[in-house]
């Protein structure tokens, strides 16, 4: 905001703080961009009869072609919206994702907020069941940075009607926190000495890398042996769903784990 105000004041004008609070969210924590809209906002002002220079809201909507956030039409709040578009997503309704996606567009939304809010969706409800995702989420979000408003609604469109007709599957999201929980909660066990760092200088005086088998040696690139240290060697955190490619990663995780189960490591 700083870096705003002493723009500010070498234009030499006024400013409502709503219209402040526009450019400053317009430029999304740049302050470039942030000083690049204030000069585009200012040149259309005219002085009134006493010399004074007022930058209003209307005025920097008018300047920048993008509105305020104004979610308060139908008594909105920004983040019931946001709700709706992603669990219209997760929900795979494609119609209702694309409304919502509207309806933030048309409030004025940061595109970077919404790109965001879809990355996220990719992996945390879709993950494997369609790695491609977040392949093209990201792909999206790299289009907002490049070209911005309005023609990055297109890629938005794409992105958001991608997601809600892809597979679903929260496995790795679901995963992952039980891999944290057990982590915070149970004893942590050392590395492996097997799966121990045998690179540098004086690592196998140490012991380190011994007994290792190395997985491209052996048919099909697997071997049996344990990654996980000894306190929680048989745990088991992502259990693929039977949705999309997620399906062929569950039926070659359980064949794999059904060998280990009749070989049990010692």
């Amino acid at each position: 905001l700083e870096d705003d105000e002493r723009g500010l004041g070498s234009w030499d004008i006024e400013i409502t703080p709503e219209a402040l609070s526009h450019l400053v969210n317009i430029a999304n924590g740049d302050a470039r961009t942030a000083l690049n809209a204030l000069e585009m906002a200012s040149i259309s002002i005219l002085a009134d009869a006493e010399g004074k220079r007022l930058l209003t809201l209307e005025i920097a909507e008018e300047a920048m072609q993008q509105r305020a956030l104004s979610y308060d039409k139908n008594g909105d709040n920004h983040y019931d919206v946001v709700s709706a578009f992603i669990k219209s997503m997760r929900g795979s309704d494609p119609d209702a994702a694309l409304y919502w996606l509207a309806r933030m567009i048309y409030a004025g939304e940061n595109p970077r907020f919404i790109a965001r809010r879809i990355v996220i969706l990719a992996s945390e409800d879709i993950g494997n069941a369609d790695p491609m995702a977040i392949v093209i989420a990201t792909a999206a979000a790299q289009a907002v940075e490049l070209i911005g408003l309005p023609e990055a609604q297109l890629n938005l469109a794409q992105a958001v009607t991608y997601m809600a007709c892809a597979p679903k599957s929260n496995a790795s999201y679901i995963g992952f926190n039980r891999a944290m929980k057990d982590v915070i909660e149970k004893k942590t066990g050392p590395v492996p000495i097997h799966l121990r760092d045998a690179s540098y200088k004086g690592a196998k005086n140490f012991g380190h890398g011994k007994g290792y088998k190395y997985p491209h040696d052996f048919d099909g690139n697997w071997v049996n042996q344990d990654y996980l240290p000894e306190e929680i060697k048989d745990s088991i955190y992502y259990e693929p769903s039977e949705n999309g490619r997620e399906l062929k990663f569950k039926e070659k995780l359980n064949r794999l784990r059904e060998i280990k189960n009749r070989n049990p490591k010692k």
